[in-house]
C-alpha cells in the first residue's frame, strides 16, 4: 500500500515543483504519510508523475531544508518525525520493525501482538 498520493495539475499556474512540495508537506504534517515512511526515489517519482528528475530532486531538497523529510544516503529518503530525537528514533525503529515483519510474511495482528508483548516485558507490566 502506498500512502503517497500526488496529483500534478498541468493546467494551474502553480509550478509542478510547488505542487509536489506542498502535497508531500501537507501529507507528512497531517500524518497521511507516517513518520519513517520511505519516499520513492527521485527517478521513480519523476517517472510516475511525468516530471523531470531535477524537479523532484529540487522538491526533496526543499522539503529536507524544511525538516519535513530526511535523506539517509543510500538508504533513501524518509518522512521525518516532527518531535524530538527520541520520538524520531522511536518512529524509525517502529517503521523498521513493521517493514521487516511484512517481509517475513507475518500477519499484521501477529506483529502487533509481538510488539505489545515486547513492551510489556520491557516496561514490566
Amino acid at each position: 500500500m502506498n500512502p503517497l498520493k500526488v496529483v500534478i495539475d498541468q493546467d494551474t499556474p502553480t509550478a509542478p515543483f510547488e505542487q509536489l512540495r506542498a502535497q508531500i508537506a501537507d501529507q507528512a504534517r497531517s500524518g497521511t504519510l507516517p513518520t519513517g515512511y520511505r519516499l520513492p526515489t527521485v527517478r521513480a517519482l519523476a517517472e510516475t508523475l511525468g516530471l523531470a528528475a531535477n524537479t523532484v530532486a529540487k522538491t526533496y531538497r526543499a522539503l529536507e531544508a524544511d525538516g519535513v523529510i530526511e535523506t539517509r544516503g543510500r538508504n533513501g529518503t524518509f518522512v521525518a518525525a516532527a518531535g524530538d530525537a527520541a520520538t524520531r528514533e522511536t518512529a524509525v525503529a517502529a517503521m523498521t520493525y513493521a517493514e521487516r515483519a511484512l517481509r517475513l510474511g507475518v500477519p499484521e495482528s501477529q506483529a502487533l501482538t509481538a510488539v505489545r508483548e515486547a513492551l510489556r516485558a520491557t516496561y514490566g507490566r
